[in-house]
């Protein structure tokens, strides 16, 4: 068994941390019925923050893009390359002023709508993004190659087999006549 080579460590921006306060703070503020809950937002928002960006991880490996985070409740998630569909880039307003992106992975076959795995604040969010597409296609490309017809004997293999499925067709279509032939009165 053969180990994935890692390709590609995300590092995430502190900035992200200040990001969250203030997305925390402004949505109190919102709410209004939050205000008072910024005396406790601002320090508590400030530890969780701190522990939750120290617990991110985001690895690009040969085959796959490996996401851990989480404070009490961890979350890993492995997901293979060729699956992956897209990876949008968003930046809000508030992002824009941190200078930060959200990378969203969305994958074939994902249940549910919206992204599978969500990385804010991704230190050069559009390298790791295009090193990441760029990874999947070398893969995609590795498998359609070995899956293609270019391999000796393999088309011979596809014909050999339709005219299997086209005679046992025939077959089947001789029998259904003459099951409704003998039906006749």
């Amino acid at each position: 068994m053969t180990k994935d080579l890692i390709i590609r460590c995300a590092d995430f921006d502190p900035r992200v941390r200040t990001y969250w306060l203030v997305s925390g703070i402004f949505l109190c503020i919102i709410t209004v019925a939050g205000i008072p809950l910024l005396l406790l937002w601002i320090p508590l928002g400030l530890f969780f923050t701190g522990r939750y960006l120290k617990r991110m991880e985001c690895v690009l490996t040969s085959k796959a893009l490996k996401v851990k985070k989480g404070i009490m409740v961890r979350v890993e998630k492995t997901i293979p390359l060729e699956k992956i569909t897209d990876m949008a880039m968003v930046q809000g307003p508030l992002m824009r002023q941190f200078d930060i992106f959200k990378l969203t992975v969305e994958t074939a076959g994902q249940s549910g709508q919206g992204a599978l795995v969500s990385l804010v604040g991704i230190v050069g969010a559009k390298a790791f993004r295009e090193a990441v597409l760029a990874q999947r296609d070398t893969v995609s490309g590795m498998a359609g190659s070995r899956s293609s017809g270019d391999a000796p004997g393999h088309a011979d293999a596809d014909s050999g087999s339709l005219a299997e499925i086209k005679d046992s067709l025939l077959r089947i279509e001789g029998l259904l006549s003459e099951i409704a032939g003998n039906k006749k009165p």
